[in-house]
């Protein structure tokens, strides 16, 4: 491609809104446009790098043997009123009206689809397992689009799905998707960790994400300094092991007077959070919950929702509280009717010793409360969330804490999907059995979003040499001089007839602009022409994560090139 025919234009500073690095240099370089909140249009450069994420994944999900389809994009609505997601998505989901009148959705996922059209193929084990994916844009209707294609409303996703007779059958094939993902992110140029997850609206009972670490990610993850354990917050959990040595004394109302918060109690009779008891209330599908654990730990609202399986979950307000005969700020499950109000307790619990609880009464609390002597719960779980210095589930060293992207997702789905809407095989017997299902997802924008966010520097953007837009870019300097003219473009010329994947700059702009605009789009490698070095017989080369240029013979460019890519990552 000569530039001087290139579709695009870039923008001399980034936009004030943009916010990530990712976002700044994919608008300042021309490569998306905003349509509207979360909605981009995409020029030829970040086409090009998409439609070569593209290609890997479908090498890779092709190798384990995943068969690519493409699923309709209007769904009928009853079709997830029957799973039960209609209700699970929310507002999220994009639901329209035909002419007729006929509820329809734009898909944010295909577990529904993609079940039915299996249910209408598969008749017997003889016709399993069957594994299929699809590149296909998707819909959310996300109340914060941010980041640029990190988060939006409009998005391309690579969604894959297997069906088994068994778990057996289930476990092989995730195993073998994320080996895909795997190989799929390090052909991409990006270093990833696979971490636990929470399956959120997709549900199943087990998935991992695949997490692109990056200070600017929206997604926390847990991760241990010593061994391999890692999951994202929202699953994390931690060793809350203690001994209990101290004596039970009876329990005893203290006065109080306006001490309403663990900070305050801490200082208030100097000692630590872990020694008091921290009470919140939720709204759960308009029903009051407790949620109790230590004082010096937080709740998860995701685990708490998860458990209590609510469409709906939130903290209650100070006249909820009131209302269900509670006191803000003095309240605890002491001496209440869990019957009226159900408790939930986190594990961390059964090994504290007395602490101090409200004794829901202004100005009051009790010390000395002992969990199950004192109060009990209706679930004892884990509800608390993981935090830097806690020590590992595993081997107890520490744990720490990261930021980071999603860009893959694998869950295990079992049969959830396949009972809701009675897609089902005959055994060798010719018994009826659910189909045992796993569906898996790579974010295709995120993968362009995400490399740019890990590998760029600063105002220039770095993109690894397999998802760039091109892998050379010649740099023709002086264009008006004849000899460097000749020479930029016979060696582009030149490297298009050896399978080089080459743009070259061809403008009659200044060498300022055109080595500004070869720092926006990503290219690994640029060579650079000008009259000054072809005097010498040579041709300038700047390779993309390397701080000094060297220099080649323009005589063997080609194979000086060639041996530079194939060093590039």
């Amino acid at each position: 491609m000569r530039m001087s025919r290139l579709f695009g234009r870039t923008l001399r500073n980034a936009p004030s809104e943009a916010e990530t690095t990712s976002h700044k240099l994919l608008l300042q370089s021309g490569m998306i446009q905003q349509v509207s909140s979360g909605v981009y249009s995409y020029l030829p450069l970040a086409w090009r790098s998409l439609k070569k994420i593209e290609s890997i994944l479908r090498k890779e999900m092709d190798k384990v043997g995943s068969q690519e389809i493409k699923l309709g994009l209007l769904q009928p609505r009853n079709l997830w009123q029957q799973s039960g997601r209609d209700d699970v998505y929310g507002p999220d989901m994009l639901r329209l009206k035909d002419r007729k009148d006929r509820s329809l959705i734009l898909p944010p996922t295909n577990e529904e689809l993609i079940t039915l059209t299996v249910k209408n193929v598969v008749q017997s084990y003889k016709d399993l397992p069957v594994s299929v994916y699809q590149i296909q844009t998707k819909f959310r209707d996300e109340p914060r689009p941010r980041a640029g294609l990190i988060r939006v409303r409009e998005f391309d996703m690579m969604d894959a799905y297997t069906f088994d007779t068994d778990e057996i059958g289930l476990n092989k094939n995730y195993e073998l998707m994320i080996t895909a993902f795997e190989n799929s992110f390090k052909k991409c140029g990006l270093n990833t960790v696979l971490v636990d997850a929470d399956s959120g609206a997709i549900g199943g009972k087990d998935s991992k994400e695949f997490i692109l670490l990056s200070p600017s990610g929206e997604d926390t993850i847990i991760l241990c300094t010593q061994c391999d354990y890692a999951a994202n917050n929202e699953k994390a959990t931690f060793d809350k092991h203690a001994e209990i040595s101290k004596p039970s004394a009876n329990i005893e109302k203290i006065n109080t007077p306006n001490i309403k918060t663990i900070e305050s109690l801490e200082s208030y009779l100097s000692i630590p959070k872990s020694e008091i008891l921290k009470t919140v209330f939720y709204i759960s599908d308009n029903n009051l919950v407790i949620a109790v654990t230590r004082g010096d730990l937080d709740i998860s609202e995701v685990k708490l929702k998860n458990h209590l399986q609510s469409k709906e979950l939130r903290l209650a307000n100070s006249n909820e509280v009131i209302e269900n005969g509670f006191i803000p700020g003095f309240a605890s499950p002491v001496n209440i009717d869990s019957k009226k109000t159900p408790v939930i307790c986190d594990d961390s619990l059964k090994f504290t010793s007395d602490l101090i609880a409200g004794a829901n009464e202004t100005g009051y609390h009790f010390k000395n409360v002992r969990y199950q002597r004192d109060f009990k719960s209706d679930s004892e779980i884990d509800i608390a969330i993981a935090k830097d210095g806690f020590p590992c589930p595993k081997c107890f060293k520490h744990l720490e804490t990261k930021r980071g992207i999603e860009i893959g997702h694998v869950f295990k789905l079992g049969t959830s999907y396949s009972e809701s809407l009675e897609a089902t095989y005959s055994d060798s017997k010719g018994e009826n059995n659910p189909l045992v299902m796993g569906c898996y997802g790579i974010g295709v924008g995120r993968i362009l979003a995400g490399a740019i966010e890990q590998k760029s520097e600063g105002a220039r953007m770095v993109l690894p040499k397999n998802i760039a837009p091109y892998e050379v870019l010649i740099l023709g300097l002086n264009t008006d001089n004849l000899d460097a003219q000749s020479v930029a473009s016979n060696l582009y010329q030149n490297l298009l007839d050896n399978g080089i994947d080459v743009a070259y700059d061809d403008r009659d702009e200044s060498p300022g602009v055109k080595f500004n605009d070869a720092d926006l789009m990503g290219i690994p490698v640029q060579v650079i022409v000008s009259s000054r070095n072809i005097k010498n017989d040579t041709l300038e080369i700047k390779i993309n994560g390397q701080p000094d240029n060297i220099m080649i013979r323009i005589s063997e460019s080609l194979s000086a090139i060639n041996n530079i890519l194939e060093l590039t990552i």
